[in-house]
């Protein structure tokens, strides 16, 4: 079964849709990385959609990093700034996570600054990071029960990966974590499978098991025999044929699956940290 993120997605904006609120959201673009300027414009939709107020603030690509640090600061100081994004990846000469460690906690949508990503570490902040909150979302559409099942986990990168990975501890039934080039073989052991490496067609069908959940967070670019491109995700479905498979999976579909219900969350996240500085 392919898992419609689209579907899932609408049913968590329809529930945020009626909250209202006079504080922006601010977005920030360093440079003109086609990618990023896409994904801003989906994002600006879904704002304008809810009603939010939400700014996009663009900055030039050589941008010094103690520059960008007080241009983020200086937003962020607003009081009726809501929450903040820095949209990534950043220039080369840009250390991410000391621009992020600018945004305070209870600002930071993404949870990437220290202090949120410390927080939620220790499972007491207000928010979880999208990708673990589309984790969660899916989980819950599925009806699954984590204490029951064996997870794999292949990428451990600290927008995906990582974060998913110390939310699952301590919940299912084993866990298995791997990087890039590690055993792939111990997946087949996995009753659900969430991939963040970025790298096309990783994981096929023959390398899962029977009845197994994928969650597919890889995106990226592969070159088709007509020289065109196609986005693709790290789980190769080509070869699946959905109604009479060798194996049943269920799995997110890429473009369409995990991306929709992950822009949810990041809004789903904002309403949840404006209502907690109103309070």
């Amino acid at each position: 079964m392919v898992i419609d993120g689209k579907k899932i997605a609408e049913g968590i904006l329809t529930k945020i849709k009626e909250k209202k609120t006079k504080k922006f959201f601010a977005a920030f673009l360093i440079g003109e990385n086609p990618a990023s300027v896409s994904f801003l414009k989906q994002k600006e939709k879904i704002a304008k959609a809810l009603n939010i107020d939400f700014r996009v603030y663009k900055l030039e690509e050589d941008i010094t990093q103690d520059r960008l640090r007080k241009e983020i600061l200086k937003i962020t100081n607003h009081k009726t700034c809501g929450g903040v994004i820095v949209q990534l990846p950043l220039p080369s000469h840009v250390n991410a996570q000391y621009v992020m460690n600018v945004i305070p906690r209870e600002k930071d949508v993404d949870v990437l600054g220290e202090r949120a990503l410390g927080a939620f570490y220790a499972g007491r902040n207000f928010i979880l990071p999208p990708a673990v909150g589309v984790v969660e979302e899916i989980l819950k559409n599925q009806n699954l029960i984590l204490s029951e099942k064996k997870v794999g986990v292949v990428g451990l990168g600290n927008l995906v990966g990582k974060p998913i990975a110390t939310w699952l501890k301590g919940k299912v039934s084993d866990l298995y974590l791997l990087d890039k080039g590690g055993d792939y073989s111990l997946i087949k052991n996995a009753d659900i499978v969430i991939l963040g490496t970025g790298q096309p067609h990783l994981v096929s069908q023959g390398m899962l098991k029977e009845k197994v959940l994928v969650i597919d967070f890889g995106y990226g670019k592969k070159q088709m025999a007509n020289d065109e491109w196609q986005l693709v995700g790290d789980f190769n479905s080509e070869k699946l044929k959905i109604e009479n498979c060798e194996l049943k999976i269920d799995f997110t579909p890429t473009p369409g699956g995990t991306g929709p219900i992950l822009v949810a969350k990041l809004f789903e996240n904002f309403f949840i940290l404006v209502e907690k500085q109103e309070r």
